[in-house]
């Protein structure tokens, strides 16, 4: 299970990289690193398309191995306590401290 959540984990490092460069590839008003150059191969909206396109896509695999990441997190915690695990604590014979065990049954007050 260690090994899904390592491959997982990489693909998800790669799809951030890939987010952060497509982001900032994409034109804005204040230039960015596209800079406005016009001597691409494609126009303007063709490329704000394909960008666009691009950072939907993976952003959305980037939501998907975080939830898939959660999950595989998940799966590895256990309960660490009896009460967590739903059992009753080990009762112990004889107590530990010098006091008197406590009744059995109901007493009601005499006056």
């Amino acid at each position: 299970m260690l090994a899904i959540q390592n491959v997982v984990l990489a693909i998800h490092v790669l799809i951030a990289i890939g987010l952060v460069i497509v982001v900032l590839l994409q034109r804005s008003e204040g230039g960015g690193l596209g800079m406005g150059r016009t001597d691409s191969f494609m126009s303007t909206r063709g490329q704000a398309n394909l960008l666009t396109r691009t950072t939907a896509i993976l952003a959305g695999t980037f939501f998907a191995t975080s939830i898939a990441l959660a999950i595989l997190a998940g799966t590895h915690s256990r309960p660490s306590s009896p009460m967590d695990r739903g059992q009753p604590p080990a009762s112990s014979s004889t107590p530990s401290t010098g006091a008197p065990p406590a009744p059995t049954t109901p007493s009601t007050p005499t006056r």
